[in-house]
């Protein structure tokens, strides 16, 4: 069995017991989360979540990407979010890597230089100060004034806020 055939198997198994409102694809808490992609980060537990609440947004590292601030954009002008919660975590894959030995690497193996950045980092809490500057910033962003950033320890499971 591969590792989607279990996941479908457990949805089935699951079955419709999630609780919390799907009516509206906009979260009711007016809020847009953004974390890594890091397994260990169960968002919705960590929170407390219900389904509706929150848009929760995902990539390696937790970095605001171009891609981020489109979706924010969205989230903001079209489906009501008002506020940031910037979650990066400790023990990220991206403290592991640099930004040119892996460009050099896929360049490498493809032929292909990326042209986009890996935001690998070394003091994750530069990199959440450099990820909420990017939001702070953005003139594509109507809800600046409510964004914080905080790094998530993968270990103890605690929140500690860095701006």
């Amino acid at each position: 069995m591969t590792a989607v055939d279990e996941l479908l198997r457990r949805n089935e198994e699951l079955g419709d017991v999630v609780p919390g409102d799907r009516s509206s694809p906009r979260p009711s808490m007016q809020v847009a989360i953004l974390t890594c992609m890091d397994s260990r980060i169960r968002v919705f537990e960590i929170f407390g979540l219900k389904q509706g609440e929150a848009h929760v947004l995902r990539n390696a590292g937790g970095v605001v990407t171009d891609d981020m601030i489109r979706s924010l954009a969205l989230s903001q002008r079209k489906l009501g979010t008002r506020e940031v919660l910037l979650v990066h975590h400790t023990n990220c894959g991206l403290e592991l890597v640099t930004e040119d030995d892996f460009k050099d690497e896929l360049e490498r193996e493809s032929g292909l230089r990326p042209p986009w950045a890996v935001e690998a980092f070394r003091v994750v809490e530069d990199s959440v100060r450099g990820s909420v500057n990017r939001i702070r910033q953005s003139p594509y962003l109507p809800h600046r004034d409510q964004v914080r950033g905080f790094v998530y320890d993968v270990h103890t499971g605690r929140l500690h806020e860095v701006v």
